[in-house]
């Protein structure tokens, strides 16, 4: 679980209370006319954005890895991947068959090699398995950054309603204060909604498809030099590439002079 993800949402949410309660209380902060025109305006704006197939992908897929992380790092799955050539190398592909991970990808792969499936088979079904999912996984970032980008917008037109219902009733005092207090809390909302909600979590999907792309391709070359026969040694020199620079020397790699 990606726990900095929950982290965050928890601190702001504790720091937007503590501050709402340091100056009143929380009954004054609740508008349900702020509300509708918030999340209504702002999902009604995003189902014309985007069709529904991406929205039934998009949604769930990005909110699942907000808060998840990928099992096995690219570090660890250099490791595996030079464990499990060692395996094939020594008892074949029939041995792969008993090889246990935690990372699906990788043990469709070796599934794939197990049962012997042809070079190009296991290179395409693997890279199509990728493409879909960064696809998906790049739809729920853009689905979070469209609603981001709308709450805020859509919180001055809910001002903006406010401000011309408060005008309209100058002449009765009583309604000028709930008036002017929706057309407040509609821009709170949105702020919220947009910076502290789908934002950041637009902006982890990104970090975390570029994670997935670099880590699935490594997977994908690894099991095709496992297939291939080469050796553990080779396997671990090549994968080595997708490591930052310093990772690279932590497993051996001369630095350069």
């Amino acid at each position: 679980m990606d726990i900095m993800t929950g982290v965050g949402l928890v601190g702001g949410l504790a720091v937007i209370v503590l501050m709402v309660f340091m100056g009143g209380d929380l009954g004054m902060f609740l508008s349900d006319h702020a509300a509708i025109i918030i999340f209504g305006g702002s999902g009604a704006a995003t189902m014309i954005r985007f069709p529904l197939s991406v929205l039934v992908h998009g949604l769930p897929l990005g909110m699942k890895f907000a808060f998840t992380m990928s099992r096995l790092s690219a570090h660890d799955l250099v490791d595996e991947l030079a464990r499990i050539a060692e395996i094939a190398r020594k008892q074949g592909p029939v041995g792969l068959e008993k090889v246990e991970t935690d990372e699906p990808f990788l043990a469709k792969g070796i599934r794939y090699v197990a049962d012997g499936y042809d070079l190009d088979f296991i290179r395409d079904n693997l890279e199509r398995d990728r493409d879909n999912f960064l696809l998906h996984l790049n739809e729920g970032s853009k689905i979070y950054r469209a609603v981001g980008d709308c709450a805020p917008a859509f919180g001055m037109i809910g001002t903006l309603i406010g401000m011309v219902q408060m005008f309209s009733n100058m002449s009765d005092p009583s309604k000028l204060g709930p008036f002017m207090a929706t057309a407040l809390l509609a821009t709170l909302y949105g702020a919220l909604v947009a910076n502290l909600l789908c934002l950041p979590i637009a902006d982890k999907l990104h970090t975390k498809l570029i994670d997935e792309e670099t880590n699935r391709t490594l997977i994908i070359d690894g099991i095709l030099m496992i297939r291939d026969s080469k050796s553990p040694t080779l396997v671990r020199e090549m994968l080595l590439a997708y490591l930052p620079e310093k990772h690279r020397h932590a497993e051996g790699e001369p630095v350069p002079a």
